[in-house]
């Protein structure tokens, strides 16, 4: 279903849109502005899961018992080896 609605642009944003029309690359300043909305809306959901992922893992570390915790010389050990052999040292 489409439904016809009113949007007011800056000059600039108007002229992107023309541009972009203009170069081909969006058949009308619609479209342009659905490809626009549907990329938002991407880009909210990809937020969501990744938050989402975040809270879970920062749970699951939350119920990791202290002795379980390792050391931040011990986490970083391998990482600086390579780090070192990568810079001749």
């Amino acid at each position: 279903m489409t439904v016809k609605t009113t949007l007011s642009f800056t000059d600039r944003h108007h002229q992107f849109l023309s541009e972009k029309v203009g170069q081909g690359v969006f058949a009308t300043q619609s479209a342009a502005v659905a490809a626009a909305l549907e990329q938002m809306m991407q880009d909210e959901q990809e937020r969501e899961v990744a938050l989402s992922a975040l809270a879970q893992e920062i749970r699951a570390r939350m119920e990791t018992p202290r002795e379980a915790f390792i050391d931040q010389d011990d986490a970083f050990a391998a990482a600086r080896r390579t780090i070192g052999a990568a810079r001749g040292a």
